[in-house]
């Protein structure tokens, strides 16, 4: 149980966002949210009194009845992220679970996954047309190879700095996303690929060891709505995604490809993928297992392999008997 001041709280909340605003986050709707969250709980405890955490959380989420459930999730991500946050200063603190949110707890989405082909004829066709006026095609080129082969999520590969990028162990360090930081190893052929981006980024900006990787054509960092909109606009220029409209896979899809795929080739040689899903999830920054597991029923090719070698075992199990 997480007994706190309403002085307490209104202190972690100021440097809850001053911390996500450092991070480059504007983070309005989250402070209109957490506002309503301070409001109900002086409204309901009174000015001066103690609060638990845990109900005024609840009572907060449950205050309006009839509310779709994706508008429940948006806060319940809200409150989540502030309550890991407090974890920083107080280990046993409060962390409300995704189940919290009936849109978190069950979710019908099926993320489209790019086959092996499209993903080679996005990455060609990023190196040859124009798709944006502002961005070269070597930036959106590489932005769409770091995406596919280290499953990174957008936010996360366009906030990467110069400093980030570590060719001589090649890794990322991707610096306190979803509340931590962590190393992302990548292969060889894509440190190449970064080593032929760098040179030819040297043109158009300075070589500062604190700016971004992925710049526009003015040597400006890479916004994150300039990233998108771009990825969107190859999606449209090559029939994946229609021309109007949102339907279509979406520039987050990437991260599902490399997943997928990854998954799929384990199956291929015989690894013991369950073994290996929390390797995966630690890679990908899930904070747990559950979140890569979604992955496991992703494709129809995958949902064969697995039934493939279910009953090669059962067989085999069979046979020994």
């Amino acid at each position: 149980m997480t007994r706190l001041t309403q002085a307490q709280l209104a202190r972690d909340i100021v440097q809850f966002l001053a911390f996500k605003r450092a991070l480059g986050y504007p983070y309005g709707r989250g402070e209109a949210m957490l506002g309503s969250f301070q409001r109900y709980v002086k409204t309901q405890a009174g000015a001066d009194a103690t609060v638990e955490l845990e109900a005024m959380i609840g009572g907060w989420l449950s205050r309006i009845a009839g509310r779709k459930p994706v508008t429940v999730a948006l806060e319940l991500g809200v409150i989540r992220q502030l309550c890991l946050y407090r974890r920083r200063s107080d280990p046993q603190g409060f962390v409300p679970g995704r189940e919290w949110a009936p849109q978190c707890a069950e979710s019908h989405f099926l993320p489209y996954v790019f086959s092996r082909e499209e993903v080679r004829a996005l990455v060609e066709a990023a190196g040859q047309l124009h798709v944006h006026r502002n961005l070269t095609a070597a930036t959106l080129r590489t932005l769409l190879l770091i995406l596919y082969c280290t499953g990174l999520r957008l936010g996360e590969a366009v906030r990467l700095q110069l400093q980030d990028v570590d060719l001589e162990r090649d890794l990322f360090i991707v610096r306190e996303s979803k509340g931590k930081t962590r190393l992302v190893p990548f292969r060889a052929d894509l440190a190449q690929a970064l080593q032929d981006y760098l040179a030819e980024r040297a043109a158009i900006a300075s070589i500062d060891e604190e700016g971004a990787l992925l710049v526009r054509k003015s040597g400006d960092a890479l916004p994150v709505g300039v990233a998108s909109g771009a990825i969107r606009q190859l999606l449209r220029k090559l029939g994946l995604k229609p021309q109007r409209g949102r339907l279509g896979p979406r520039p987050y899809d990437m991260r599902h490809a490399f997943a997928v795929h990854r998954l799929t080739d384990w199956y291929r040689q015989g690894v013991d993928i369950h073994a290996r899903l929390p390797w995966l999830s630690a890679y990908m920054g899930h904070d747990d297992v559950l979140g890569t597991e979604v992955y496991l029923t992703a494709t129809a090719e995958l949902m064969g392999l697995a039934s493939e070698r279910f009953e090669t075992r059962f067989r085999q199990s069979g046979t020994k008997r």
